[in-house]
């Protein structure tokens, strides 16, 4: 149903969905990438946490500190350069009451001495603290201190008590992670340490991928929007008229498309506009070519037909044997005639068929005249004792690019004309030369009455109008045929009648290969 549904889109919709769908995979991706990347990051600050924690607990049971507030308060203070890159560590009692925080180390600017005397250890003992400490102690936010005991009480009733976890809570400016253990001694549990740390940087990390991926997907989409237009500008649309061009033409439409703006094109829909355009016109003189010869061929069988329609009544009515006999010989010669037309038409149908699967090649001429003349020879020389001569002007070959049996048929076709106007004991001359101009000439000469035509051209018409006394030995197709094959070569024909004596010459000009 889907495949269905796709298939009846046209190119932009199935390019504008199938885009839809490649970034919505790719979105999907996406996301799923975006929210593993909080926790990976998470990840390593809590390795980092829980590593200073274990050495913190080591150092702890080596030194065999207590944990109350003064033990924990000179351990805070003697190993302050390890927290200093957090923002926080907090010590709780197995209570869970405070008993040490990193923050107190700020309060005292002496705190961070590299000597160690007895004024910076009062400034670490609760009972000596001085009033002013006292009341900067007060001012820590005691917020942070009850949401701490909540994570402790969390951390205590659930599974991953005794391994170090990690928690993080994000505020609308803060992302903070705050990672809780256990310290046992002897299988006994006697406190808990807790590191705190604003990780902002992995909000601003998140948050840059974030927008990275936004600007992407509005340049993508961007993108694919600019694709589409000139895909629809410069593609499409020329398609859908080629389209309206060819179903114009098909259904015989009285509008006219222009596609010549099309044709114009130097890429491939020029190409394809200028190819469907010239088979076009192809098809049309083709329907044409053949629209007009089925009327002259009705016309051509309608005169027979009249004229047999013509003797067989009055052949009915006749009693003459001299005069039936002459009927007789009318409907033969008439329905000869019409055994012509059809016979030659229907060949000329099947040659047209076998033009398109045969395959120009390079040939020698001589050879296959030759073979042609032969041929006629052993046939019309006992027949009829016509004598058909060959003579060529000595080159050793007359190579051109053509078919070798369409050759063969131009030269029968004219020897068969010839002969028929050729009278008994005649001659024909076929004549093969190379002219200055690097052509291959080929010239029929008989001995038969010539034309009658002014202009010459007009003998390659089918059905040409002037014609000899011995039509009815022909369709009046052959010249015709022969004009076409010669077209076919891109050669040229010329007829003409002999300067000297009766008969006719017909002259065809073959380019060399």
């Amino acid at each position: 149903m889907f495949s269905k549904y796709l298939k009846s889109l046209s190119i932009l919709k199935k390019f504008l969905f199938i885009n839809f769908i490649i970034f919505t995979i790719i979105g999907l991706f996406t996301i799923i990438y975006l929210n593993n990347i909080q926790p990976n990051l998470i990840k390593k600050k809590s390795i980092n946490h829980i590593n200073i924690i274990n050495n913190t607990v080591d150092n702890l049971l080596r030194l065999e500190v207590k944990f109350v507030t003064e033990d924990i308060r000179k351990f805070l203070f003697s190993t302050r350069f390890i927290f200093q890159n957090l923002d926080r560590v907090i010590f709780f009692d197995n209570d869970l009451n405070l008993i040490g925080d990193t923050d107190t180390l700020d309060l005292d600017p002496r705190a961070f001495s590299t000597r160690l005397n007895d004024i910076e250890f009062e400034s670490l003992n609760e009972k000596k603290i001085n009033k002013e400490n006292k009341d900067k102690s007060k001012n820590v936010d005691e917020k942070k201190f009850i949401s701490f005991e909540l994570i402790l009480k969390k951390y205590v009733s659930s599974d991953e008590y005794g391994d170090p976890f990690t928690f993080a809570k994000e505020n609308f400016n803060q992302f903070k992670l705050t990672t809780i253990k256990n310290v046992t001694k002897e299988d006994l549990n006697i406190g808990y340490i807790l590191i705190t740390e604003n990780a902002n940087d992995i909000k601003v990390a998140i948050d840059e991928r974030k927008a990275f991926v936004i600007r992407t997907a509005i340049s993508v989409g961007f993108v694919i929007l600019i694709f589409s237009f000139v895909l629809s500008r410069y593609f499409i649309k020329p398609i859908q008229n080629l389209v309206s061009y060819t179903k114009n033409i098909k259904e015989k439409s009285h509008e006219k498309l222009s596609i010549d703006n099309l044709k114009n094109r130097n890429d491939e829909l020029g190409l394809l506009s200028n190819s469907l355009e010239d088979m076009t016109t192809e098809l049309q003189k083709r329907v044409a070519h053949a629209e007009n010869f089925s009327t002259d061929l009705v016309h051509e069988i309608r005169n027979p037909l009249a004229s047999l329609k013509s003797a067989s009544e009055i052949l009915k009515d006749t009693n003459s044997s001299d005069q039936r006999l002459k009927l007789l010989n009318i409907l033969n010669h008439d329905v000869l005639r019409i055994e012509r037309l059809i016979t030659d038409y229907s060949q000329m149908l099947k040659d047209e068929v076998a033009l398109s699967n045969e395959k120009i090649e390079k040939i020698n001429i001589e050879p296959i005249i030759e073979s042609v003349v032969d041929d006629f020879n052993s046939i019309y020389n006992v027949k009829k004792g016509i004598n058909i001569k060959y003579k060529n002007d000595g080159k050793k070959e007359y190579l051109i690019n053509g078919i070798e049996n369409r050759i063969e048929q131009i030269i029968a076709n004219l020897l068969d004309n010839s002969i028929s106007f050729t009278k008994k004991d005649g001659e024909i001359l076929v004549d093969v030369s190379k002219s200055t101009d690097n052509k291959i000439i080929i010239k029929i000469i008989d001995e038969g009455q010539g034309f009658k035509e002014k202009d010459m051209s007009k003998i390659f018409n089918r059905f040409y109008s002037n014609r000899p006394d011995k039509f009815g030995e022909h369709s009046g197709l052959g010249l015709n045929i022969v004009k076409n094959l010669v077209d076919l070569h891109d050669g040229k024909i010329v007829a003409s009648n002999r300067l000297e004596g009766d008969g006719a010459i017909m002259e065809i000009s073959f380019p060399t290969s």
